[in-house]
């Protein structure tokens, strides 16, 4: 479990975060949406503990989140950023193995190589762990960067705006496979998303801010309404049903 109590951040006296408080709960994917500027990544990246926040605490564990090592945290947190730009060529494989760094910290055992198999494989990535990287397309690509994530093989995985710039098919793909992680293996993953409807359907629970404040929470059935998304994202639009998915329409 993640505790967030009273977090603010300014930047450049500009107030991002306005005294945020959340629970994340264990074994859940939870949902940050949100208009641009709204504080989500900030957000995700003071709990990752890339950015300090002004004031406030996060509790690991119940465990104060700034008493962890960096060591400690990066066997419990696996992070996955917005911009993952490589000043190397590495195969797919490579790529994925640097999650094992952590356990090994270089020094790949028989252990750590059966860790490596298992995320290529959720990933559907085994035919192409040879390729190099800059081979693949972008979908390809972004499902081996979380491929690395799943290979760390910590309880918790925080993924900034993993589909940004995929289509449908590579999205889809890639959070049917975020739903099996936290189904199948207990993970608890907290991922930024711009596409509410995405959010709706393989979330459990969902955070919506709007100008640096958490202004709705819950359960998507509690979150996907009319009032509620013109709220968060001053849209008009229709809530449908669609194979027990509430979806927004908008225009």
């Amino acid at each position: 479990m993640i505790n967030i109590k009273n977090i603010t951040k300014t930047y450049n006296k500009k107030l991002v975060l306005d005294d945020v408080s959340a629970e994340i709960k264990k074994g859940k994917i939870t949902s940050l949406v949100g208009a641009n500027g709204a504080g989500k990544s900030t957000l995700l990246g003071i709990i990752a503990r890339f950015i300090k926040q002004d004031t406030g605490d996060i509790f690991l564990e119940n465990n104060a989140l700034d008493k962890y090592k960096n060591s400690e945290i990066a066997i419990k947190v696996a992070v996955l950023k917005q911009a993952n730009n490589l000043n190397i060529r590495l195969t797919v494989r490579e790529l994925v193995a640097f999650g094992r760094y952590p356990h090994n910290k270089g020094r790949l055992t028989n252990a750590d190589n059966q860790k490596i198999d298992e995320a290529l494989k959720w990933l559907s990535l085994e035919d192409m762990q040879h390729k190099y990287i800059d081979q693949l397309s972008g979908g390809q690509r972004q499902r081996a960067f979380i491929a690395m994530t799943v290979a760390q093989d910590t309880d918790y995985i925080f993924l900034d705006e993993p589909l940004n710039n995929l289509d449908m098919k590579h999205s889809k793909d890639i959070m049917v496979t975020l739903r099996k992680l936290v189904d199948k293996l207990n993970k608890t993953i907290i991922i930024v998303l711009h596409d509410i409807n995405f959010a709706s359907c393989y979330s459990d629970e969902i955070i919506a801010m709007k100008e640096g404040k958490i202004v709705l929470k819950g359960a998507p059935k509690e979150i996907m309404c009319e009032c509620a998304i013109k709220n968060v994202f001053d849209v008009n639009c229709q809530i449908i049903d669609a194979h027990g998915n509430k979806i927004c329409i908008y225009q």
